[in-house]
This record gives structure tokens, C-alpha cells and sequence, in this order.
């Protein structure tokens, strides 16, 4: 199976979507990489470290995973 992806470079929305395309495993790391730091700050936080600081990294980290979700976007492939 074959799958092939044409786009106008002379088309100014083409060429933007060329780049996304080009830049999807560059911002997939990335996005890796947030939800490692959000895990670390969660799981291995320091004992004294203030309530408020926790819960917000617990919050972030669910808003992160559900707008990962609610985008069909797997972190794993």
C-alpha cells in the first residue's frame, strides 16, 4: 500500500500545509517530551513542594491528555 501526498507550492495554504506535513514528527517529539516533564513533576515531586504548585501540574497534565484525546492524537506511534 501506497499513499502519496501532492501539494501546490505556488498556493500560499498549500505551502503551509507542505510545512506542517514536514514538521509533524519534529512537533510530535516535542509534544513527547511536554508529557514527559508534566509525568516527572507529578509522579516524582519533591515532598515539600506546595499544594497549589501540584495541583497544577496535575491539572495541566489532565488538560493536556484530554487535548490530546479529543484530537485523536496518539504520543505513541
Amino acid at each position: 500500500m501506497k499513499a502519496k501526498l501532492v501539494f501546490d507550492l505556488n498556493d500560499p495554504d498549500d505551502r503551509l500545509e507542505h510545512q506542517r506535513m514536514l514538521k509533524s514528527t519534529d512537533m510530535q517529539i516535542a509534544l513527547w517530551d511536554i508529557s514527559q516533564e508534566l509525568r516527572s513533576k507529578v509522579k516524582y515531586a519533591p515532598d515539600d513542594m506546595d499544594e497549589n504548585a501540584r495541583n497544577a501540574y496535575e491539572e495541566m497534565r489532565e488538560y493536556f491528555y484530554r487535548k490530546l484525546n479529543e484530537y485523536n492524537i496518539d504520543l505513541e506511534l
